[in-house]
């Protein structure tokens, strides 16, 4: 999505207005939301200035972020983007008198009711009562399709995307990048089945290699295999930390090198005990996932491509890219000038395969079964040159496709513990936010009495540990800090929970009947008229973390639709205002709206632009999500209260469906 400065912010140079008229007519109808007929509107009109199609105009003219200092228009067209001539040494005052230029031949209509110029922008304000009026009919027409249906998507192919995520290793600790690339990958594949995209989730184990020589022997020395049913992640990395000492000794070394190698020749005995170790940790991880609203269609390993790692080498010799050296490895150049400045080795010298030889097969054997569109892969930034070397290799072997796979990389988080110490299991993690959120909504006395506090808690705290991890750039590094995870108060995910579930109680209080009519004149207030400004730039929003797969657009979206949510809920008060401002009858039902659909209007937005951060989807479905970041459990009634508690629990009886 093209990017651009808040040119009507400053309300510069000359305008012209045509009065808000009631009954303006809408902009053409179609399959399109607000956003769109209000874009394309603004484009027929520029087209036949500029010469141009209105095709080509939609995406440089955008949406204005609201401001909270000044009044700001509806939309903007970035001059620069439309020029031919313009270059980078193009002036600012020339782009401001080409601006200024273009305004005065365009004229207000019955969609447009004020032009105004800005620092290189020609700035778009869009009738009052027709804004109210069609953003809040596309908003409760679309539901959680809001925003997909943007023509901005129109020219985006539906594709078969396969994701690897997550990806543990089998008996060592579930680190934090593990952590990070669960939840990145699980937004990723969110943001790409909301798309309509086919998606396959992929948890790709490390479950084959020396270590479970070594894992083999200490189970044989120190295993339990009722632990090892009721408790396999912590029963086998208990193990291979004490088989690990006692690897000192050599007789150990030995008997491990005896284990692994039957399991590569497939003795019975020993390969039934490796399948024991990979099925039980399957059944605990799928568990674990389920806590954290994550889900894969396959659990693969390396263990999947031990043989097919041997067809691999074999298509490596035949094709003259499998070179031997000195030591007898073997490597792959992938330097420009061939002269092995930079190689990648993908054999042992006793002719076995490497980690990255089974990535190839793996990438090879995923291509053939998927037929995909973009294969994608969510780990963390040190792995860069291990996926550059993976996808030259594809290329060099013949693989077009390799093109089209995607190293979706993520910083290093530090400084995440638990009061126990380092952070070992997945569950560790959950166990961890539940606890100290359970805390800090004991030792609030806003809290309010809930149906489950133990799941009450888990799902606010992961809410909150997501929101938190997702607010700047992947590629970024962080140090962790829970405190500021879990606080309550700023842009946090414990205060979008909060104010989805205020919304709901509010909504549930004010009536929840379907609105057959909207009365616009209702919602002509500024804190009104920013709301509806700001549901406005979801669709590009949305666009913009579809083409760089950053979360960050939709959550700092998210965090402003709460703010402005929170000033509307104080200046607009739906309780004891006056009738027609709260409340209409009409056809013969309570319907509401007026100052309470603005707050209806918040949760179903916060719910469908929430979905795509963490939770499952319904297979094939349109739902943006069945569930979000979590559900809340039910909770008591409360009275309106303005003021945000210092631990607020969300008091809503609707379960959250973020």
């Amino acid at each position: 999505m093209r990017s651009v400065g808040q040119g009507g912010a400053d309300w510069a140079g000359g305008k012209r207005r045509v009065g808000a008229r009631g009954g303006a007519d809408l902009p053409p109808r179609g399959p399109v939301m607000a956003a769109c007929a209000f874009r394309r509107s603004i484009a027929t009109q520029l087209s036949k200035v500029l010469d141009l199609a209105p095709e080509n105009l939609i995406k440089s003219i955008s949406a204005v972020p609201v401001s909270k200092k000044r009044r700001v228009a509806d939309f903007q067209l970035s001059i620069a983007s439309v020029l031919e001539d313009h270059s980078s040494d193009c002036l600012v005052q020339d782009l401001e008198l080409q601006a200024q230029k273009l305004a005065e031949k365009l004229k207000c209509d019955a969609v447009v009711s004020e032009i105004s110029t800005g620092p290189g922008t020609v700035n778009f304000t869009i009738n009052r009562e027709l804004l109210a009026k069609t953003v809040l009919q596309q908003v409760l027409k679309d539901g959680s399709e809001y925003g997909i249906k943007s023509e901005l998507f129109s020219m985006v192919p539906r594709q078969k995307v396969v994701i690897e995520f997550s990806s543990p290793n089998i008996a060592k600790k579930f680190h934090i990048g593990h952590l990070r690339s669960t939840i990145i990958g699980n937004f990723i594949a969110n943001l790409k089945v909301a798309l309509g995209h086919e998606v396959t989730r992929i948890n790709y184990l490390g479950d084959w290699g020396m270590q479970f020589g070594l894992l083999g022997v200490g189970f044989q020395q120190f295993g339990d295999k009722e632990k090892l049913k009721s408790s396999p992640l912590q029963h086998l990395f208990e193990v291979y930390v004490q088989i690990n000492k006692a690897a000192e000794d050599e007789n150990i070394k030995k008997l491990a090198a005896d284990f692994f190698r039957k399991l590569e020749e497939h003795d019975e005995q020993t390969l039934s005990l490796w399948k024991q170790f990979r099925g039980f940790s399957i059944e605990e991880y799928i568990r674990i996932y389920k806590r954290l609203g994550v889900h894969f269609d396959e659990y693969s390993g390396e263990s999947f491509y031990q043989e097919k790692s041997q067809e691999v080498l074999r298509m490596l010799e035949d094709k003259g890219l499998l070179q031997k050296t000195k030591k007898g490895t073997g490597v792959v150049d992938l330097s420009e000038k061939k002269d092995l400045s930079l190689y990648s080795t993908v054999m042992r010298s006793d002719g076995t395969s490497l980690y990255i030889t089974r990535d190839v097969a793996a990438a090879i054997d995923r291509m053939k079964k998927h037929s995909c569109d973009t294969m994608i892969y969510v780990t963390d930034k040190s792995q860069s040159s291990h996926f550059q070397h993976l996808f030259q290799i594809l290329k060099l072997m013949g693989y077009d496709w390799a093109e089209r796979c995607q190293h979706v990389s993520f910083g290093l988080v530090q400084g995440m513990k638990t009061r126990r110490g380092e952070v070992v299991f997945l569950e560790d993690v959950l166990d961890e936010v539940r606890s100290r959120m359970l805390q800090n909504m004991a030792s609030a006395k806003t809290t309010k009495e809930v149906e489950d506090p133990l799941e009450t808690a888990e799902k606010v705290g992961l809410a909150a540990l997501i929101i938190h991890d997702f607010r700047g750039l992947l590629s970024s590094d962080y140090q962790f800090s829970w405190d500021r995870a879990l606080q309550s108060r700023g842009d946090t995910g414990v205060f979008l929970q909060y104010t989805h579930a205020r919304l709901h109680s509010l909504e549930q209080m004010h009536g929840n009947e379907q609105l057959t009519d909207v009365n616009a004149s209702c919602l002509q207030e500024p804190d009104a008229i920013s709301v509806l400004q700001h549901l406005l730039r979801y669709d590009e929003v949305l666009y913009r973390s579809s083409q760089d797969l950053q979360p960050k657009h939709i959550v700092s979206y998210l965090l402003t639709l709460c703010h402005l949510a929170a000033v509307a809920h104080k200046t607009l008060p739906v309780k004891g205002s006056a009738p027609e401002l709260a409340q209409v009858w009409h056809g013969g039902g309570a319907v509401s709206w007026g100052r309470a659909r603005i707050c209806r209007m918040c949760p179903r937005r916060l719910t469908s632009r929430q979905a795509v951060l963490q939770g499952d989807t319904t297979p094939g479905g349109q739902e943006l999500l069945l569930m979000a970041l979590p559900h809340l459990p039910g909770t008591q009634h409360h009275k309106e209260n303005c003021s945000q508690p210092k631990h607020p629990l969300p008091h809503s009886s609707h379960h959250l469906s973020i």
